[in-house]
């Protein structure tokens, strides 16, 4: 019999628990419950059943402001929520609400929906000129407040939800059970089978940016029941796709419980994207194939030992900076009636308004010990019950923001350097949010990586022909020392990336030169307008094999370059195969096949999905292109003039400063020296590899590059071109013979002899 079956109608014993671990904690004969509110006068902790009927519990233990109990009948599969009293006073910053049945901030799992209802809300909204916004469109990577995309996001601006008619009219105490969510009491044992994560270095980690649902929605060799889910993600023909592609990680854009946003819905849209958490401990309960609440969380920990088996780790794109309760006219749902003033950053003078760092209406107070709490266990929950690998942090300078600016000597940054078991897993910081001074990409502390902004921009610059581009090119190219040397930091810390979920796909890269979001209903103002594409002359789908073939080459330049920079690149879903969106760079709000990896491209591109097969092998089988450390340009031994790396022009001279700042500034080579790479292997031994020399043309007419003299090498012979659809090709050229590059394409030579 479901535990909730009976909740409205029976007695429970009633026992003292214990204020840790916060959240439901089922032992095996019962329930621990604890919630943190030190605004409350009174909790009570509310057992729903299945029919809806409701049985309440007033908490009379509190320790430290952490309210609990223990009932010893309460198993897993249990819904409940939270009634907290306390003052409602949105001008001093408090907005308890017991006509809210609250969800948990710990909760490991969810059930039910939220269907929009007036109840959700503490003021009137009929009151309301305009209904509550709360939408969360993901960011691009803005310099300052004043780049943030125009028409971005629907949500109101900061300036106007800080200077926006508070609402405050008296409590209409409309009760929310049956239009809210409730949260459910897991059971937490699994047979993990031994399971070990591959535990790989970063620079030799190629990383898979994927959505759940996205890569198997219309997967044809995935159950249909298991298409969306987490198991069907699981599913051996996506593990054998990933493993023949050489991928080593996953990266999954949020699973943490989500908010599907009404105005939203009421458009017919849903939040696809899933960056508006609310269960910081909870896997998204869509993604999961059973209906059975609780049970999303069995099937994440059956897929994260399914990729481990495979040699795949898992990373999750993580949203700690904002929740989905959105600015003072959001629902109160979780945070806001549990203890509003500690949960979120308020406006100092007006508490009855939020701090938005984000664009999504609220920014979690990274500052307050509870919240820190809460986060802080929530990552070490998911490495240590969930098995997970590591995490990408979105808009993650609002987590280092002090009294207002980002601060490397944050009290975020403190705990998570001296956690023995967050510090140890991967750690990657989407480095900016749209405050001001919130773009800090190279300047996060030593233990973290970073999504390189400045990485993706130069090479669209590079291969679209844009000029004065080729010192930074170069920069870009060798693992960005300029950005992370300064602070102990190795290549690896670079996480470089071309495309990613937020833009362009990488064919609508070299597709289009506007966004075209019309099918958003923002009529076209949302989203990043500066996305630094080009459409190789036509905008958009054409039957033109001359601009079909220098898209072609442009999206294999790309990809081979992301391979063989130095540092960790991360590939988007569906890049390999040729997906694309038609033009729509912020599909945030499309759950359907406008978002969804459409699987026959992977026949109809099969030469692109071998492409990236070959040069992510070429990568993997040549240390030199995943150095551990930046190369220095000095002799590889005493007394050798032959340096670990070399910038030469077209004619096989070695570049001077003159011809950095030359007008050519589209066509260089470089020689990377693979036969003594002064540093061990993870074994200690000595690396000796392989030599190779890059030629990069990104003129629209073809160049011959002649190849140096001898002394680097007797012979050559070409290990990849991008002019080749599979990159395949294979020839020998002697020293001092010239090779001709075709227009907008990079050479691979390997030395022979």
């Amino acid at each position: 019999m479901d535990p909730s079956d009976s909740a409205g109608t029976t007695p429970f014993g009633v026992w003292p628990g214990n204020a840790y671990p916060l959240g439901a904690t089922y032992d095996g004969a019962g329930t621990n419950f604890s919630l943190f509110s030190e605004v409350a006068e009174a909790v009570d902790l509310c057992l729903i059943a299945r029919d809806g009927t409701e049985a309440r519990i007033r908490l009379e233990e509190v320790d430290s402001y952490v309210w609990h109990a223990y009932l010893p009948t309460v198993a897993p599969g249990q819904r409940y929520g939270y009634r907290v009293h306390g003052p409602y006073n949105p001008a001093a910053g408090h907005r308890c609400d017991p006509s809210k049945l609250l969800l948990d901030p710990y909760g490991k799992a969810f059930d039910g929906s939220f269907d929009g209802d007036r109840s959700l809300y503490s003021y009137d909204v009929e009151d309301q000129v305009d209904r509550p916004e709360v939408v969360d469109t993901e960011d691009d990577d803005v310099e300052n407040v004043d780049d943030y995309p125009e028409g971005h996001s629907s949500s109101e601006s900061t300036a106007e939800a800080e200077n926006a008619e508070s609402a405050e009219p008296a409590l209409p105490g409309h009760d929310s059970l049956g239009h809210t969510m409730t949260t459910v009491v897991i059971n937490p044992f699994f047979d993990w089978n031994n399971d070990r994560a591959p535990k790989r270095p970063y620079h030799e980690t190629v990383i898979y940016e994927a959505h759940v649902k996205g890569m198997t929605a219309s997967h044809p060799g995935v159950p249909e029941n298991l298409r969306g889910t987490y198991a069907g993600l699981a599913h051996p023909v996506i593990i054998d796709h990933l493993v023949g592609l050489g991928v080593t990680a996953i990266e999954l854009i949020p699973v943490h419980q989500f908010m599907h946003d009404q105005t939203l819905l009421d458009r017919g849209l849903r939040n696809y994207w899933g960056y508006n958490t609310f269960g910081f401990l909870a896997p998204h309960t869509e993604y999961s194939s059973a209906e059975k609440p609780g049970v999303a969380v069995s099937e994440f920990k059956w897929m994260v030992r399914t990729f481990h088996e495979a040699g795949i780790e898992v990373i999750l794109d993580v949203v700690y900076n904002h929740t989905a309760e959105g600015n003072h006219r959001g629902p109160t749902i979780c945070f806001r009636g549990i203890d509003n003033a500690a949960y979120y950053r308020l406006v100092d003078g007006n508490a009855g308004h939020y701090k938005d760092y984000t664009g999504t209406g609220n920014s979690l107070d990274a500052r307050h010990p509870h919240t820190l709490q809460l986060i802080m266990d929530s990552l070490r929950y998911w490495v240590t019950e969930m098995h997970v690998d590591g995490f990408r942090f979105d808009l993650a300078s609002t987590l280092a923001r002090e009294l207002h600016d980002v601060n490397r000597l944050s009290a975020f940054f403190d705990l998570v350097q001296q956690d023995p078991v967050v510090s140890q897993v991967k750690l990657i910081a989407e480095p900016w949010d749209i405050g001001e001074g919130g773009y800090q990409v190279g300047n996060f502390p030593g233990l973290w990586t970073e999504w390189n902004g400045k990485y993706r921009d130069t090479v669209r610059d590079y291969w679209r022909g844009e000029p004065a581009t080729l010192g930074e090119f170069a920069s870009r190219l060798t693992g960005s020392s300029d950005l992370y040397e300064a602070t102990g930091r190795r290549p690896g810390a670079s996480i470089n990336f071309v495309v990613a979920h937020d833009g362009f796909t990488l064919r609508d890269l070299v597709s289009y030169n506007e966004k075209h979001n019309e099918a958003n209903g923002e009529n076209n103002n949302d989203g990043e307008s500066h996305n630094r594409s080009w459409n190789c002359g036509i905008e958009g789908p054409t039957d033109d094999p001359d601009i079909l073939d220098l898209r072609g080459r442009q999206s294999r330049n790309m990809l081979a370059t992301l391979m063989l920079s130095q540092g960790t690149p991360m590939l988007a879903h569906g890049d390999e195969m040729g997906r694309t969106k038609h033009g729509n760079n912020n599909v945030y709000c499309h759950d359907s096949e406008l978002s969804w990896i459409d699987w026959s491209l992977a026949d109809t591109n099969a030469d692109l999905v071998e492409f990236t097969t070959r040069v992510i092998a070429l990568r993997k089988h040549n240390p030199v292109f995943r150095r551990r450390r930046f190369f220095e340009g000095t002799p590889i031994r005493s007394g050798d003039q032959t340096r670990d790396i070399a910038w030469l022009t077209p004619s096989g001279e070695e570049m001077t400063p003159e011809d950095w700042d030359s007008g050519f500034g589209k066509s260089l080579a470089v020689f990377l020296n693979g036969e003594g790479i002064p540093e061990p292997n993870q074994r200690g031994e000595r690396v000796v590899g392989d030599s190779f020399l890059l030629c990069f043309n990104a003129h629209d007419e073809g160049i011959g590059f002649s190849t140096p003299d001898s002394d680097y090498a007797e012979a050559w012979t070409v290990e990849l071109d991008t002019s080749v659809p599979t990159g395949a090709k294979k020839s020998v050229i002697k020293a001092g013979d010239q090779l001709q590059i075709e227009a907008r394409s990079l050479v691979v030579l390997r030395r022979t002899t």
